[in-house]
């Protein structure tokens, strides 16, 4: 079985909406991470989404899964996936929950 492939210049990644606020997977519309990011901070941040979801089926317990949940919750927030949609805040506000998401990682 091979990996999926990601995208990258030779393959675009997910449709987006004409508004490019959303992504289209399976049907399914779901909020965008925020273009605007610097990778300084959106590469961490999807690095923790990443490593939480991935740990969360191997939790060892449900207090463990709880505080890895958390730790998914903040990334997407980080990334503008939840909380105030990301177009709804300026850039100053944007870059600063995220940068705020990104510290409060280290703490859970």
């Amino acid at each position: 079985m091979t990996a999926p492939e990601r995208p990258g210049p030779e393959r675009p990644g997910p449709e987006r909406t004409s508004d490019g606020r959303y992504i289209i997977v399976g049907g399914r519309r779901w909020r965008a991470m925020d273009p605007e990011l610097p990778d300084r901070l959106a590469e961490p941040l999807k690095s923790a989404l990443g490593s939480a979801r991935s740990r969360i089926r191997t939790a060892p317990d449900n207090a463990a899964r709880e505080t890895l949940r958390d730790r998914v919750q903040l990334a997407k927030e980080g990334l503008g996936e939840r909380g105030t949609a990301w177009w709804e805040l300026d850039r100053d506000a944007r870059l600063a929950r995220a940068e705020d998401r990104l510290r409060r990682l280290d703490d859970v």
